[in-house]
């Protein structure tokens, strides 16, 4: 027998007191992030089909929604907008009267500076091809050209009551000309917060259903390369250099590598998207009894968190904030 004593690891775990009392990492409400859809003329909020217990809401339900989460705790609430009219350019998008700036302005009477408000910028929402820019007459996305549609976005989105700006449409150059447009208009303190490294991803495909996007093709062109690290990097830098207060990186759980990577990285505040996908594989498996949700939820956003991640988007945000410390 060794003259060693036996290490006993087991002893911190015994008790849950034990077990909470040693805890390194755990995620706080004020850590999260709720996505919320507002959906133009509808009379009643209707649950998306492919992401069950996610609404898109009317603006009395927005309302209510928004409430509901503060009350729980949540740090932010991230708001997307669904209209009835798209068009080529996404004229929608920058419209004063716009679905997306009526909810920024409906969410930021109801709650005020009790949470910060989060506008999307993206055209593919508005768009009657589904892309997030502007199309040449080729066809393919002209950057340039998309880069004009999405400032004017961020500053109707600005003036309409966003607190931050969140641009996810993957254009080069999209958070200095936003950067630039803002403090034009005399925006300079609002924030924004980049979609840096945002892939390729199909675990996008419930979000899409969400929204009612047009697309029918694909972004690969202008989204990252599912298999690339130092891209991501690449793209973080950039954002940072054009003014990026905050960087993010979508989807998270399956890039959590980008996401600790990144952390390390940078010293400006981390974000990550656990996106639709990944929402609606574990409420599929959990309606089928195959494993227990509240402990997967709340062990899949403590990994974000474990990576690394200061601000986790999460469509679970408002349900679990009240089971989180605040």
């Amino acid at each position: 027998m060794s003259s060693f004593p036996v290490v006993r690891m087991r002893r911190l775990r015994r008790t849950p007191a034990l077990r909470r009392l040693v805890t390194e990492t755990r995620p706080h409400a004020s850590n999260l992030v709720q996505p919320l859809f507002l959906h133009e003329g509808l009379t009643e909020p209707r649950e998306i089909s492919s992401m069950p217990g996610v609404y898109q809401h009317t603006r009395d339900s927005l309302r209510k929604a928004a409430v509901e989460a503060v009350t729980a705790g949540v740090g932010g609430l991230l708001l997307f907008g669904i209209p009835v009219h798209k068009d080529p350019l996404g004229t929608g998008a920058s419209d004063p009267d716009g679905i997306l700036q009526v909810a920024l302005r409906d969410v930021a009477e109801e709650v005020g500076d009790a949470t910060v408000i989060i506008g999307d910028v993206n055209l593919d929402e508005y768009t009657d091809h589904g892309h997030t820019g502007v199309l040449g007459p080729d066809g393919d996305v002209d950057n340039d050209a998309s880069l004009e549609r999405l400032a004017a976005m961020a500053v109707a989105q600005a003036r309409a009551g966003a607190h931050v700006i969140a641009p996810s449409a993957m254009m080069d150059g999209q958070i200095g000309s936003m950067r630039a447009a803002l403090d034009a208009e005399g925006f300079q303190q609002i924030p924004i917060m980049g979609y840096s490294a945002k892939y390729a991803s199909a675990f996008y495909g419930p979000f899409r259903d969400a929204v009612e996007s047009s697309l029918t093709g694909n972004r690969r062109s202008y989204q990252q390369v599912p298999g690339n690290i130092r891209e991501s990097l690449r793209e973080v830098d950039l954002d940072l250099e054009e003014g990026a207060d905050i960087v993010m990186v979508k989807p998270a759980g399956a890039y959590l590598d980008i996401v600790s990577l990144i952390a390390q990285h940078t010293d400006v505040p981390v974000a990550a998207y656990q996106v639709s996908g990944e929402y609606s594989m574990i409420e599929a498996a959990a309606a089928n009894g195959w494993l227990d949700r509240e402990q997967v939820v709340l062990e899949s956003i403590g990994s974000i968190r474990r990576a690394g991640a200061s601000i986790i988007i999460t469509y679970w945000a408002a349900e679990f904030a009240s089971r989180l410390e605040r």
